[in-house]
């Protein structure tokens, strides 16, 4: 009888941590973080300036099959952004750009990220916009 409460025990604690694999989202160590810059262009296609762009939304989803967003945050003064303590998979981060072809004149920039260990920091580097 011993036995057969031995194998159940050993059996269900196996099922429960084979089950517990962690997914994207928050709860790891590891970073994505970039830089939102834009680009100003007249009507005839010039570069009138460029900027590194503060109070920016930046927006991030858990995995690679939503579409809708699980968070976001601005940028920073200097158009820094950093989505901390995430687990290892996959993200798509997004953020707003200007396009007078389209209806609301906004499309998204969509990046897919892959955090591939733990404790560690996915820089996207500059992403550039129209403004």
């Amino acid at each position: 009888m011993k036995k057969r409460h031995l194998i159940l025990l050993f059996t269900m604690i196996f099922l429960i941590f084979s089950s517990c694999k962690k997914i994207e989202g928050p709860g790891g160590s590891s970073t994505i973080k970039g830089v939102i810059h834009a680009e100003v262009y007249d009507a005839g296609g010039n570069l009138l300036y460029d900027y590194d762009v503060a109070k920016e939304d930046v927006f991030i989803i858990y995995g690679d099959e939503e579409s809708t967003y699980d968070d976001k945050m601005k940028t920073s003064f200097d158009g820094s952004f950093k989505f901390e303590f995430l687990e290892k998979g996959n993200y798509q981060v997004f953020v707003h750009e200007k396009d007078n072809n389209v209806p609301g004149g906004k499309v998204v920039k969509l990046l897919n990220v892959e955090i591939t260990k733990k404790k560690s920091t996915v820089d996207l580097g500059t992403i550039i916009i129209k403004k």
